[in-house]
């Protein structure tokens, strides 16, 4: 009897795990904080704010975090090496003019 229900418990989480079936996991988040929180409508808000993210743009509220996270830091290092660059070229600029002998 207890290896029917191992067998029968193994099959139905293999399932669920195995085949893509994303809305489960999309339902876990919310269920997690009803039941540790034992607050409904943060858990019905969270549900409906993660539907509305991945209705709207297609990906999950995590997944969508992350891009823009990369697409700052991507931004904050092309500005970097502006900076770099310029402060480079005003360098050699000074030195060409050499400022020194006409301040003199």
């Amino acid at each position: 009897m207890n290896l029917k229900v191992v067998k029968i418990v193994t099959i139905l989480i293999s399932f669920f795990l195995l085949n893509g079936f994303l809305a489960f996991a999309s339902v876990i988040g919310p269920s997690f904080t009803a039941l540790t929180s034992g607050n409904i409508y943060k858990a019905s808000a969270q549900f409906i704010i993660d539907q509305t993210i991945k209705k709207r743009t297609g990906k999950n509220s995590l997944s969508l975090v992350k891009e823009e996270i990369d697409k700052k830091n991507q931004q904050n290092k092309l500005n970097k090496e502006l900076r770099q660059l310029v402060e480079k070229r005003i360098n050699i600029t000074r030195k060409q003019l050499n400022l020194d002998n006409i301040i003199q």
